[in-house]
């Protein structure tokens, strides 16, 4: 009843549209019970000579197109409400997940997400924008019908409702058996989707190792699980669905029986009996509309429940109230005492201490796995330290605007990926209004000028999902013009062209060099071409700074390691 409940809330904007709704949805079910009783008096009309018959045929007609018109217009007005939650929540779920930080992604399967923001958002849109209001319209048509026909005859009500009892009994075990399936058939929706995702995603992995077949045979898998599950609900709607439409059928095969004795005895008129007769076959369409709408909200709230869980998260990054804004300064960097673990019960980073000079330039390096990367993360905050703290120009970075950061210290890493977007466009990507000079500027910089003639539209080619049209060290390469180019306070740069050739590394190293010295600058690397501009460099072991010398050829500019920012500090 909760995830109901916030279903419902999703509504509040569209409060009017709902109401008129409801108020078109009430008007043709004037016109549909007024119906029957029309017919009734025709019956009766006709038994008496039939002088009023024209009139009654009209009416009808007009009953039914009123009730044509307004359902027409009832459903345009919920498509709109449907639609418009449907925007919402996607727009709402797509700007949360922007906001989750970096863990989050770490442990969530991209497939999973997107089934998340489509199907499971389909389900709750189909209930609130039509399943909701086919329930409110049969449970008044219900009450209404109901009353007129009490007002009727409270005998023949009697004798046609005797199977409610049967019908509640029957809708009420179906609600508690189809929501859990439906439940488990959103759950193996999300896992067929993630298995597609992963195999198209890497799909170049997968021919390169002639996976396949094993590819196919995960595929195959999921599609399985997914259709003995959806086969579960099938058979639940496919059994109770007809049962609920036929228990009906039952009060009226008796309200036959015992009308035709009300008719004959003459406590009733056959056109009463027959307008009668109408009203319970106008009950049966709501029973079945009931069943319906009953399976869609049990679907809604199995979605509901999964779209929710991702929105309740909380992100672990967030902006203290009031943030600070950025300081002034030129990019000191200083890490006091940092620990930090992907699992805090196995930290990486183990009362690591660090100072970096702004404008300086310094290496790290180290086995894989020291936490190189690790603490390039941490200074553009992509995770919060678990003790310790990271400060930039004197200020925790905890304490600063998140937006502002994130614009102050760029990261170009080894893995960095690319857009199925423009070669343009991606070298832009933190910068839209940078120039094509700046653009060619900083792809030249990034030793990736030979795009420009290779590629056969320039600058305008599209790359391709995850730059597939580009080699791994040419997509290394434009990923470094797209740091390059913003001209950050700090700019972090992890292995940014491992994938390259050594001749061509050294090439870049020489181009980027008069760049990397504008802003602070950390280089992360295990080949001495890039390490080579820093004026010190530091190797991390077993979480901490284990080793530090300063480059011979700026030693006397930079100074000792332990003189220009204190490196060693918990050597």
């Amino acid at each position: 009843m909760r995830t109901f409940r916030r279903l419902l809330g999703l509504l509040d904007r569209y409060r009017a549209a709902v109401v008129a709704s409801v108020l078109l949805a009430c008007a043709a079910l004037a016109a549909g019970v007024a119906i029957p009783y029309a017919i009734g008096r025709a019956v009766d009309d006709i038994r008496a000579g039939g002088a009023r018959l024209e009139f009654y045929g009209a009416a009808i007609a007009a009953l039914a197109i009123v009730r044509w018109l307004v359902s027409v217009a009832r459903r345009l007005v919920a498509g709109r409400v449907s639609l418009g939650v449907e925007r919402d929540l996607r727009n709402l779920m797509y700007a949360h997940l922007h906001r989750l930080d970096s863990a989050f992604f770490d442990r969530s399967e991209i497939g999973q997400l997107v089934s998340r923001t489509t199907a499971d958002l389909q389900s709750i849109r189909f209930f609130l924008g039509y399943g909701l209001v086919f329930a409110i319209q049969s449970l008044v048509t219900l009450v209404v019908a109901l009353a007129v026909m009490v007002w009727s005859s409270p005998l023949l009500t009697v004798v046609a409702l005797w199977p409610a009892p049967l019908l509640i009994a029957a809708a009420t075990r179906f609600g508690r058996r189809n929501r859990p399936a439906s439940q488990l058939v959103q759950q193996r929706l999300a896992e067929l989707t993630a298995e597609a995702e992963q195999s198209l995603a890497g799909i170049q992995v997968v021919k390169a190792h002639a996976a396949e077949a094993w590819r196919q045979h995960r595929f195959a898998g999921s599609a399985r699980r997914l259709y003995a599950q959806a086969l579960v609900s099938t058979r639940l709607r496919a059994f109770y669905g007809p049962l609920i439409a036929f228990l009906p059928q039952l009060g009226l095969a008796t309200l036959l029986v015992v009308g035709a004795q009300a008719v004959r005895s003459g406590s009733v008129t056959l056109g009463e009996f027959v307008a009668f007769y109408g009203y319970v076959v106008v009950l049966s369409g709501p029973m079945r509309t009931l069943g319906m709408a009953l399976g869609m909200a049990q679907r809604a709230v199995a979605a509901g429940n999964r779209v929710f869980e991702v929105l309740d998260r909380r992100p672990a990054i967030v902006e203290r109230r009031p943030a600070r804004p950025l300081p002034r300064g030129h990019g000191q960097l200083e890490l006091r005492d940092v620990w930090f673990g992907y699992d805090p019960t196995r930290p990486i980073l183990r009362g690591l201490s660090l100072t970096v000079e702004p404008g300086s330039v310094l290496g790290i390096e180290g086995p894989t796995g020291c936490g190189k990367s690790t603490l390039a993360a941490l200074v553009a905050r992509l995770y919060d330290v678990d003790r310790g703290a990271v400060l930039l120009d004197g200020v925790d970075v905890r304490e600063l605007r998140l937006a502002e950061l994130r614009r102050a210290v760029c990261l170009a890493s080894a893995d960095a990926p690319l857009l199925p977007l423009t070669l343009r466009a991606n070298v832009a990507y933190g910068d839209p209004a940078a120039s094509d000079s700046e653009i060619v500027a900083a792809l030249t910089a990034a030793g990736a000028e030979e795009l420009l003639e290779e590629l056969p539209e320039g600058l305008d080619t599209l790359l391709g999902e995850r730059g597939q049209r580009l080699s791994g060290g040419q997509r290394q390469r434009v990923a470094l013009a797209r740091a390059l180019l913003l001209r950050p306070r700090v700019l972090i740069l992890d292995d940014p062209v491992a994938s390259v050739d050594a001749r061509t590394e050294r090439l870049i190293a020489e181009r980027i060099a008069p760049i990397v010295r504008r802003q602070t600058t950390l280089i992360v690397a295990h080949r001495p071409a890039l390490l080579e501009l820093a004026d010190r460099v530091v190797a991390l072991d077993g979480g901490k700074v284990r080793d530090c010398r300063a480059e011979p050829e700026r030693r006397s500019s930079a100074g000792a390691c332990g003189a220009h920012g204190r490196s060693t500090v918990d050597a």
